[in-house]
């Protein structure tokens, strides 16, 4: 038998839970707007200060940052403080968007516009609504939540096409090679979509991939595709 009282007492939760997602959305939305063009950069939050991961993060992310691209990473520790660094001492903003967790996550202190979620969800879509690039470093399950979470959206066109960029050869290739050797053959991805995402390890490499893919069309989105970020 149904408690009313539980019922209503539940409900009731799940509108303030939906209030404060809503509001997530609308102040992040609100400070964000003005920081294109912008690249989203994700890695692990365990790496040291003193990892060659850790000072390739900053390098990318400081010559991005010099190139006037806004730097956003998850605002933590590890390679996100790394990117954050990197960004905060070149010309562009470094955007942490930090998220309320019971380990490891610890805002750094290299952020020149701070964001604070509760909700993982609306957290993510900001690092896709306002990416024009996505530079994945090494990392755990975040960061391959974030990677294919970025592959789905534009696999299946509900996000624009950008640059989906891994840094570190030698530490992506068995995903890689799974996908190849695997995944596609038992015709779980299609024939194309591993070209939606490449492999660069030397940071100049990196933002001049980036640059070359816009140069045509520029940065700012089309109609259509500001269409599909409303709708993501």
């Amino acid at each position: 038998m149904i408690d009313p009282q539980a019922f209503y007492s539940t409900n009731g939760q799940e509108a303030w839970r939906l209030l404060g997602i809503m509001a997530e959305f609308q102040i992040a939305a609100d400070q964000l707007n003005g920081v294109r063009p912008a690249v989203s950069m994700f890695g692990s939050a365990r790496v040291q200060s003193d990892h060659a991961y850790y000072g390739t993060a900053k390098t990318i992310a400081r010559k991005l940052s010099d190139a006037g691209f806004a730097v956003i990473s998850g605002g933590g520790p590890g390679l996100m403080e790394a990117v954050n660094a990197g960004a905060h001492a070149g010309r562009a903003p470094a955007i942490g968007l930090n998220i309320e967790l019971p380990n490891e996550q610890s805002s750094n202190r290299y952020q020149d516009v701070t964001l604070n979620f509760r909700y993982f969800f609306a957290r993510k879509m900001m690092f896709v609504r306002f990416a024009s690039a996505y530079v994945v470093l090494p990392g755990g399950f975040g960061t391959l939540d974030e990677l294919t979470e970025c592959l789905t959206l534009v696999q299946t066109g509900k996000s624009r096409r950008i640059p989906i960029i891994l840094v570190g050869r030698s530490y992506w290739q068995g995903f890689l090679d799974w996908l190849t050797d695997t995944v596609a053959p038992e015709g779980m991805i299609g024939e194309h979509d591993m070209g939606l995402m490449r492999v660069i390890d030397e940071p100049d490499a990196v933002v001049e991939a980036i640059f070359d893919f816009y140069e045509n069309r520029g940065f700012q989105p089309s109609r259509d595709e500001r269409e599909k970020l409303l709708n993501l």
